[in-house]
């Protein structure tokens, strides 16, 4: 056992170490009636539902099983237009609610994810669907506040005096960012699932392309440390991550990539260098996961376990990917009726520290204790949370006196962090029932505070909401085609 707090997950079970995964694993178990109640307003009102893997565990724990129609081993009629991805899919999936006759979309994250949901809707042909968030007030995020700084501003205008320049936004901006800075230079939206393959597509398709890339100042710092340690391998083992490079072009890339130096996380911001010695000390043998968007200690330790193949670097959705790719060879190994049972691993336990949000564990408990559950399997799965054992909150509540995050910012340091983001938090699940509620009965006047901020200012002689929109376009264009659209490309050519 270790400094950080734990959850051991089995077939059946999940056992907390440390009151911060106590309060964690209590909200994995969702009350039936709320449940029951949430899936019977959503499909009488034909509501969809998307939200972050970032959304508390008590949220999450209640929308999944809404989805399933099943709490433990209650069932009832679910409702299957819920879903919870990383910010690359929540659009996506509004859209194809709004196809499956879904009459409104509430969208749980915070503002830059509704305004997605909307652009995409509204180009996809569903302007009269509408969009909620869960608060009538602003939800901020203090990555998407940066790109809107004077400091920003000038790396834009530095971007637009280059030659051929691509600015690369992470998705976690306004859709009045989004606009601004494509109206300076040609800009491609990311999110931490493609923002490397985004970045090598456009050097291998693009001769010459300056790429900067905001405004994340620790996802910068990784991709460059990325690319570095790419442009030290064989061209065999680059050709495998991107088969229009060689060592040759990644070192061109290189000189041509920037990132902003002035904008963080605050959340990613905690896993800094006393988290990453106590997990390096405390945890040698376990798997280590790491966003893009930790700060440079985090992740050189992701990635040197990643290049032994004991970790992974990358987005939420490949977080989860790797933890569960890993569960299921171990399964596979431990299964007697199997080629590869290996008798000395009939039960192991996988220890995996998580270097991301704490929100992760809710689909992470969801699929690893499927996994366990189909095969009967006695492997165990123990997620470590690199955060302060203060991380917690009194709540006054006799039943549950604790909850996972912090309140005024305690417990929120380098040497342990709160790893819980305070603006999704504002996503609380007696918001989201209020607004449901309100769904069809209250006065459009009353819901307007709930959605996602209008942007009617005109830049460049469009609107901010449809400029704004274009960059969000050209990144679902490379994602079904793996290739940049002609119409960015053009642009870039032509700046």
């Amino acid at each position: 056992m270790g400094s950080f707090p734990s959850l051991r997950i089995t077939a059946d079970a999940f056992l907390p170490e440390g009151t911060f995964a106590e309060a964690q694993a209590r909200y994995l178990r969702p009350d039936p009636a709320l449940v029951k109640q949430l899936a019977h307003a959503l499909r009488e009102k034909k509501i969809g539902v998307v939200a972050h893997f970032y959304m508390d565990p008590e949220l999450q724990g209640v929308l999944s099983a809404a989805h399933a129609g099943q709490v433990g081993d209650e069932r009832f009629e679910g409702w299957p237009h819920v879903h919870v991805s990383d910010s690359l899919v929540m659009a996506d999936r509004a859209v194809a609610m709004a196809e499956a006759g879904c009459e409104a979309i509430v969208v749980l994250g915070v503002d830059f994810m509704s305004e997605n949901a909307r652009a995409m809707l509204d180009a996809g042909g569903f302007p009269h669907v509408p969009v909620y968030r869960v608060a009538a007030e602003p939800i901020g995020c203090s990555l998407a506040e940066s790109a809107e700084s004077a400091a920003y501003d000038a790396y834009l205008d530095e971007a637009a005096r280059a030659p051929r320049p691509l600015h690369v936004v992470y998705i976690n901006t306004s859709l009045v960012t989004k606009a601004k800075a494509h109206a300076k230079v040609p800009t491609l939206t990311c999110t931490s699932s493609n923002v490397v393959q985004s970045v090598l597509q456009a050097a291998a398709q693009i001769e010459g392309v300056n790429v900067f890339f905001g405004p994340d100042t620790y996802m910068g710092e990784n991709l460059r440390h990325l690319f570095e340690a790419l442009a030290g391998m064989d061209d065999d083992a680059i050709r495998a991550v991107h088969p229009a490079h060689d060592a040759k072009t990644i070192a061109s890339l290189l000189e041509r990539f920037h990132y902003f130096e002035q904008g963080n996380c605050i959340v990613h911001h905690m896993f800094g260098a006393e988290v990453t010695e106590t997990t390096r000390r405390e945890y040698p043998d376990a798997f280590v996961t790491a966003h893009l968007e930790v700060p440079g200690e985090m992740f050189h330790l992701g990635l040197e376990h990643q290049l032994a193949g004991k970790g992974v670097v990358g987005s939420t959705a490949d977080i989860l990917r790797f933890i569960t790719t890993k569960v299921r060879e171990t399964v596979a190994a431990a299964d007697p009726s199997d080629a590869a049972y290996d008798d000395a691993a009939r039960a192991p336990t996988l220890r995996f520290v998580l270097g991301t949000e704490a929100g992760m564990i809710t689909p992470i408990v969801r699929e690893v204790q499927a996994l366990l559950a189909e095969k009967q399997s006695r492997v165990a799965c123990e997620i470590i949370f690199p955060v302060a054992s203060e991380a917690v909150a009194p709540t006054g509540d006799v039943a549950l006196p604790i909850v996972p995050g912090v309140r005024a910012g305690e417990g929120c340091t380098t040497a342990g962090g709160c790893a819980t983001c305070p603006y999704m938090k504002m996503n609380s699940l007696d918001a989201l029932l209020d607004v449901v509620a309100q769904v069809g009965e209250a006065t459009a006047e009353a819901l307007a505070p709930f959605e996602p901020k209008k942007y009617v200012e005109r830049i460049g002689g469009r609107t901010a909401a449809d400029l704004g929109g274009e960059p969000i376009l050209f990144m679902r264009h490379f994602s079904q085609r793996s290739a940049l659209p002609d119409a960015l490309v053009a642009q870039i050519e032509h700046h």
